[in-house]
């Protein structure tokens, strides 16, 4: 059995979007009902954030200590370096004031696939968004209600992501040479009352880790969409996972400490970041390319 342990005792709200620096040794997660990105040093245990007017929901790293690509509320902003300075970049969502950017990941040519959360849920009102080379923003999917785990196999060839509220994870063949999506299907359905599927990562076997939001879980699927492998968190809503340490054989997890009085009892450290050890290493995340 692995062994989990807290890399980070914090009571996050909505921890989310773990991204492992390898140049720096950094992980850096957000706390999206906090308003903030944290910069967390596994080595020294030191965790310090900045702290932002709106939520933040993912963000992506830019080449040469160049900064940050942000998806937050009101659109993508670039942030120079750790400072709250932003630079606006494009609000896609802007006439849907119900919306907010949630999760999101880099391919290998650099663009930023990110995608939106509808809280209402009371129709299909999320979306898939690509910032492209140039800048150039365009929807790849709509129609979604919680756009979650996005992910990319070691090729580039296949692209995932989850509807968190549907349970279900789909995939995608992806044309790295233009950042088009086709031929979509379900990669795995889980049962209603298990685990919502949340964020995720690949690993350099293509097997896809996720986490399982109320299923007190993390699970790793093959490139066949068979759950291989499970690992108990303690905490009942693990958010997102991400591969970091020198090899890459660390899984980091965030998770959330909002949650009723009874199930905080049951679970004290909520909203922590844990760390459990894996046989397969991660891949090294993609930056973002302007």
């Amino acid at each position: 059995m692995r062994k989990v342990e807290v890399a980070l005792k914090v009571a996050a709200s909505l921890g989310e979007c773990p991204r492992w620096d390898e140049q720096q040794a950094l992980l850096y997660w957000v706390d999206i009902n906090a308003f903030q990105l944290h910069k967390f040093d596994p080595g020294s245990g030191r965790d310090e954030y900045l702290q932002f007017e709106e939520e933040i929901g993912c963000f992506c790293l830019r080449p040469d200590d160049k900064g940050f690509v942000l998806a937050m509320r009101s659109g993508f902003y670039f942030m120079d370096n750790w400072s709250t300075e932003l630079r606006a970049i494009a609000d896609p969502e802007s006439e849907l004031e119900h919306n907010r950017f949630n999760d999101g990941r880099c391919d290998a040519a650099g663009r930023f696939i990110a995608g939106s959360v509808y809280p209402p849920k009371d129709r299909n009102g999320a979306n898939l968004w690509s910032l492209g080379l140039g800048l150039n923003v365009r929807q790849l999917i709509d129609g979604l209600l919680t756009s979650n785990g996005a992910a990319f196999s070691p090729d580039n060839k296949t692209f995932y992501f989850s509807d968190t509220p549907k349970h279900a994870i789909y995939r995608y063949d992806y044309d790295l040479s233009t950042g088009e999506i086709s031929k979509g299907d379900v990669f795995h359905q889980f049962e209603y009352g298990s685990g919502r599927p949340d964020g995720a990562a690949v690993d350099s076997e293509g097997y896809y880790w996720t986490a399982l939001y109320e299923g007190q879980r993390i699970v790793r699927l093959s490139p066949l969409g068979l759950v291989v492998e499970e690992i108990a968190i303690p905490a009942k809503c693990p958010t997102m996972v991400a591969f970091g340490d020198e090899d890459l054989k660390t899984l980091y997890i965030t998770s959330v400490a909002n949650r009723p009085a009874e199930e905080l009892e049951q679970f004290p450290d909520s909203g922590s970041i844990f760390k459990v050890r894996v046989d397969v290493p991660g891949m090294i995340e993609h930056r973002f390319q302007s």
